[in-house]
């Protein structure tokens, strides 16, 4: 399974896809984050979400050291096959590294 969804997806030059966290219970979105192959496939097979950390160069387990994990609820790809939407349960209700439940606070209009 994890292989055909891989193969369905639409990751960019640099190997990444967006991935937009919102919560499964009330619709909230909480943030946007980086994915790649291998924290798609980590994120499917342990049903917790895992990210690509473009700063860090690494992988990144949500929650992993914060405690606020992320567990998947459902995952979906848009229609161009080019972003994911996980709809989560966001363990500790803070899904920002400022402390905030969400990462879109900042308002413009």
């Amino acid at each position: 399974m994890i292989e055909q969804t891989l193969a369905k997806i639409k990751f960019n030059p640099q190997g990444l896809i967006p991935a937009i966290a919102q919560d499964a219970e009330d619709g909230t979105v909480l943030m946007m984050a980086w994915m790649n192959a291998e924290s798609l496939a980590l994120s499917i097979e342990t049903g917790e979400v895992h990210y690509w950390s473009r700063s860090r160069q690494e992988l990144w387990h949500k929650g992993a050291t914060s405690g606020h994990i992320q567990r998947i609820k459902a995952m979906y790809y848009d229609c161009d096959a080019d972003a994911l939407l996980v709809k989560i349960e966001q363990i500790g209700d803070v899904a920002c590294h400022t402390g905030a439940r969400s990462c879109f606070f900042n308002q413009i209009l």
